[in-house]
């Protein structure tokens, strides 16, 4: 199977369950945006089999460990994770709670004035919150 290595490099046995885990999120050509929630609802759905949540929760936080998955915070108790894991800027329309790709040629330069000490910035990405 094509996921084995991939849960194994994230420190998880590739069981059954698991391995129907990875195929809802990487066997899709389009990004996917999805919180647990989501993600549980989509694999009763294609799978229809019940995963327990814990399973669900585990894998996605080993893969996003791991760097297969990017973990997006709205906000201090909702998290997003995506499959697209390059750097990014994304549109959060706050009335459907869905979670869209804003291209990077679609933000204007971003000027960081601010410097903390002993640490340099990975990474600048932008999370523009939409509402009616």
């Amino acid at each position: 199977m094509k996921y084995i290595e991939k849960l194994r490099n994230s420190g998880l046995r590739p069981t059954k369950q698991r391995l129907q885990i990875c195929e809802v999120l990487f066997d899709t050509d389009k990004t996917f945006h999805f919180t647990i929630n989501d993600l549980d609802l989509r694999i009763k759905k294609q799978i229809s089999k019940k995963i327990s949540l814990a399973t669900i929760y585990n894998t996605v936080h080993a893969f996003e460990k791991k760097g297969y998955l990017k973990q997006i915070p709205i906000n201090s108790n909702q998290t997003y994770f995506d499959t697209n894991i390059s750097d990014h800027h994304h549109f959060y329309d706050l009335n459907e709670e869905k979670l869209i790709d804003l291209d990077n040629e679609d933000v204007g330069p971003i000027n960081i004035r601010k410097k903390i000490n002993g640490k340099k910035i990975k990474s600048v990405e932008v999370l523009v919150k939409l509402e009616d």
